[in-house]
């Protein structure tokens, strides 16, 4: 297998992470920022979704000894699959844990 890696664009990474070139942020508003949280969070939770349901379909592919798909592909999309979940999980411990954190404190 022929490995080739692309080079890195600095400038299209600094702009997918919403910050100036020279490492500000860009000016917003606060209701924009919130409704870009929402739908990311939303884009991830179906993002795990899809991911969970490709490796269900290459497993039943595999267990029907369909010649088309490798285990090595279901293996490594299962674990795909798998870190998004923790991942998700761990999000959604630290977003209830905060708002724990936020209903307990004194005013």
């Amino acid at each position: 297998m022929d490995l080739k890696l692309k080079p890195f664009d600095f400038a299209a990474a600094v702009a997918r992470a919403g910050l100036t070139p020279t490492g500000h942020p860009l000016a917003s508003k606060g209701v924009a920022q919130a409704a870009d949280f929402s739908q990311m969070l939303s884009q991830s939770l179906r993002s795990v979704s899809q991911s969970q349901n490709e490796a269900e379909h290459l497993q039943q592919e595999v267990q029907l000894d369909n010649p088309t798909v490798s285990l090595e592909q279901t293996m490594v999309a299962m674990q795909k699959a798998q870190i998004g979940f923790q991942t998700t999980l761990q999000v959604r411990n630290r977003l209830v844990q905060a708002y724990s954190e936020i209903m307990n404190m004194q005013i």
